[in-house]
């Protein structure tokens, strides 16, 4: 998931400065992918950035990113309604648009940069035992910083959110809020009663794509696997990526939802606004507004019907504990008073893959860095929108599959595939290696002497993870960054899935159609487990534990679930139990992760959200008439 900066050109490198917190554009080039791709291209302009905000609106979103722009849109289209959408960060730029290099966009002022605590069964080879974890801090959230594939995951994913008690978020029910926002321009997915067009959203496959993609699904069709739209009828099988892209550009869900609604007069949106905290009134339970700093002033601004928090796995769980509403013992201990005892920050559930598996071939048809010359590719994309710098973030196919776990009578595999033609070494060590972390020695010993070789590498993931971590204050000040346990593989099976996923993995790459490009694995083994022997089941496990890859897909955190789970946070409408006036819409209600990437399922779950809203308050307003 990290090979997109590979397609970086050597000119293209020159017009990015990744200085301090952010980056710097070389005026010439910017000037052309400005010129150009928003004139001709993308004619919606950029979101207002509203000064001054009224003292009040109906509607208070916090987090302008994969649900929060979905919400504040949808809430918008009643015009007697009026929106206050607060966004963390700045807007997109003009480099965040370019699929290729989403790495880039890791660790600088659009990132919040967040890492894990070490505990010594993860992430062994990131430096202190850290991985970390990019968030969005920027106007359309992780999805300008994501790699765009577009997996909704598995009807029994829904289904069994349902059945936890939970009415209206069975497969049937969610299958209209993803087609909603869909406007599919695949032209042999476009007649699908899965899919839909017209959406805000749009989806299509990237432009421009290796032989070894091909070859990578006839691999799954050799092992007895369908090629088939994973987004369809059956989940199982192989598939070149489809992605949230429109013409070889990063469609965002502030380019989708927000750019084309900039003009609508019930709708404010305020960047880099950091909330504090929610506002709730002591005497009703009720939420009643937000504080947040902007440009170093503190503001409150109130809430006449709710405030929606639409933040993130991290930044919503965070802005409840610092708001009171919070598992009553810890938030004692930061000395915030407790205003609802909940278990916000608990049901932590993430991807984690595996990283580094790298196969060698002697066929120049892979991502090399060093290979691509400046002007063309670059040219070619400004100019076409075409060609390498529309890959996305470089992983060109997906599979599901079953290990010897997974129970093979119904179609829930246990195992996902992100395929990419190219390693941590293809890019020499520029920028991989750091959105990873990964120590130097490791790095060095590894990866530096197959520098710049033709590789692939397919990535492993566990689709539905037993273990569960934690989010947490580090104290009542608002800007210090959270306490993130992601506690991998405290639940033995989680790292025995993922073994028998590694050992898959190695399978598809021996496969027949690979022979022509003379794939073979590389075969050195990492600092850490030297004492091994490589390819055993032990040797697998130590380095999955060596290179543990977040899939950036946190969730969980503000539990969906009825008043009888005593670990719920919000009810089946998103409400927060106890709480008037306040709702979660975005990853962090999902009871259980989604079986594959997160962002589809996130952008479904604001339009259901969006939704609920607009029945409850319609419904009172029909009432009354």
């Amino acid at each position: 998931m990290v090979f997109s900066t590979i397609v970086v050109t050597s000119a293209l490198k020159g017009a990015i400065g990744l200085v301090g917190t952010g980056l710097w554009l070389v005026p010439l080039l910017i000037a052309g992918l400005s010129y150009y791709r928003y004139d001709q291209l993308d004619p919606e302009s950029r979101p207002i950035d509203r000064y001054p905000l009224y003292a009040e609106y109906d509607f208070v979103v916090v987090g302008g990113g994969s649900a929060g722009a979905v919400v504040a849109n949808r809430l918008s289209e009643i015009p007697k309604w009026n929106v206050l959408l607060l966004e963390a960060g700045p807007d997109e730029n003009e480099i965040t648009d370019v699929p290729s290099l989403a790495a880039y966009l890791q660790l600088t002022k659009l990132d919040w940069k967040y890492k894990t605590e070490p505990t010594g069964k993860a992430c062994l080879a990131m430096k202190n035992g850290r991985c970390n974890w990019p968030r969005g801090k920027v106007l359309g959230g992780s999805s300008v910083l994501n790699y765009m594939l577009y997996v909704r995951g598995n009807a029994h994913d829904y289904d069994h959110w349902e059945s936890l008690g939970n009415p209206g978020w069975g497969y049937d029910e969610v299958l209209y809020y993803f087609k909603k926002s869909e406007d599919n321009r695949n032209p042999y997915l476009q007649k699908s009663p899965y899919h839909g067009t017209g959406g805000f959203l749009t989806v299509q496959e990237s432009p421009w794509r290796t032989p070894l993609v091909v070859a990578f699904v006839q691999a799954g069709v050799e092992m007895g696997y369908e090629n088939r739209d994973i987004n369809g009828g059956r989940q199982t099988g192989f598939m070149i990526s489809q992605g949230t892209i429109r013409r070889g550009s990063r469609c965002s869900t502030a380019k989708a939802f927000l750019r084309p609604i900039r003009l609508r007069k019930n709708i404010h949106t305020a960047m880099n606004s950091h909330v504090t905290k929610v506002i709730i009134d002591p005497l009703t339970m009720k939420a009643v507004g937000v504080e947040f700093i902007r440009d170093g002033h503190r503001q409150i601004i109130r809430a006449r019907k709710e405030v929606i928090l639409s933040a993130g796995a991290i930044n919503s769980p965070q802005i409840l504990m610092l708001s009171g509403i919070g598992p009553k013992e810890h938030l004692r201990h930061i000395g915030i008073s407790v205003v609802k005892d909940l278990r916000v920050g608990d049901n932590l559930q993430d991807h984690v893959g595996m990283g580094g598996l790298t196969f060698l071939i002697d066929k120049p048809v892979a991502i090399v860095q060093d290979r691509f010359q400046a002007t063309p590719v670059t040219m070619h994309y400004v100019v076409n929108g075409r060609g390498p710098m529309t890959t996305l973030g470089g992983v060109e196919g997906y599979a599901f599959v079953n290990t010897k776990f997974a129970n093979k009578s119904i179609d829930y595999p246990d195992i996902q595939f992100h395929m990419a033609p190219a390693s941590i070494n293809s890019d020499a060590g520029i920028q991989v290696r750091k959105v990873l972390g990964l120590t130097d020695e490791v790095y060095n010993t590894v990866y530096r002497p197959i520098a710049n070789k033709d590789a692939w590498t397919i990535m492993p993931l566990l689709l539905r993870p037993r273990s569960r971590g934690t989010v947490r204050l580090r104290s009542s000040n608002p800007f210090h960054s959270p306490v993130i346990n992601a506690n991998y593989f405290s639940d033995p099976v989680d790292i025995a899935v993922l073994v028998e996923g590694a050992k898959l993995a190695i399978q598809v790459s021996e496969a027949k159609v690979f022979k022509q490009f003379g794939s073979r694995l590389y075969r050195v083994k990492l600092p850490g487990c030297k004492h091994l022997k490589f390819g055993s089941d032990a040797y697998w496990e130590c380095h999955i534990r060596h290179i543990s890859m977040t899939i950036y897909h946190p969730v969980g955190t503000a539990k969906l679930g009825p008043s009888t789970d005593p670990t719920a946070v919000v009810d089946s409408r998103l409400r927060v139990h106890g709480i008037a006036g306040l709702r979660v819409i975005d990853a962090s209600i999902m009871p259980t992760i989604s079986s594959g990437n997160t962002n589809a399922p996130v952008i479904m779950i604001g339009e259901k959200g969006a939704d609920l809203i607009k029945q409850d308050w319609l419904a009172v307003a029909n009432s009354r008439s």
